[in-house]
């Protein structure tokens, strides 16, 4: 019986402990969704070669992520589906196309994308468990970042997004 009570006890401080973020994450909350990162560490490392990425950003008038409005003022139901959006655009488009001949960089690169790519698969879980529902105003919005995006050629439009990655972190930073 004793053996029992120690297992039980064992099993519910293990499933607390797998529940609770690791070290630096925080729980952000997209619309139904919860999800654990973080963003400090994705920021600290952005921080390392920002610079660097906003040097070779050749067209600096216009914005993929705050074109009028982009990411303000979505509604908490629409937030989920955005980011879930915004975290496949970075994965899928973004990191794919922003190669520099600097390894240091791209080492960094690599680790703030396994980040997104942690992240994205997170959102995706709660996507598929139909939490995370696309009203019309976040596609509206997406397809804006996305027609921005293509009105580039792909390296200059990765690089630019790359380095506008503080508007996204701010934005997901407003969401605890």
């Amino acid at each position: 019986m004793k053996g029992s009570h120690l297992f039980l006890c064992l099993l519910s401080m293990s499933c607390c402990l797998n529940l609770m973020p690791g070290a630096g994450n925080k729980i952000f909350h997209f619309g139904p969704c919860r999800v654990s990162m973080s963003v400090t560490e994705i920021r600290s490392g952005f921080t390392v070669i920002k610079a660097n990425i906003q040097a070779r950003d050749p067209i600096r008038t216009l914005s993929i992520l705050s074109y009028p409005h982009s990411l303000h003022k979505v509604k908490s139901l629409d937030r989920c589906c955005i980011t879930h959006h915004l975290f496949n655009f970075y994965v899928d488009k973004v990191f794919k196309h922003c190669k520099t001949e600097d390894s240091y960089i791209n080492r960094k690169i690599s680790s703030i994308a396994n980040s997104f790519l942690s992240v994205k698969r997170k959102l995706g879980q709660c996507h598929e468990q139909n939490k995370c529902l696309c009203g019309q105003e976040s596609d509206e919005k997406f397809k804006q970042i996305l027609a921005n995006y293509e009105g580039l050629n792909v390296t200059s439009a990765a690089i630019k997004s790359l380095g506008e990655l503080d508007i996204l972190l701010d934005w997901i930073e407003k969401s605890l």
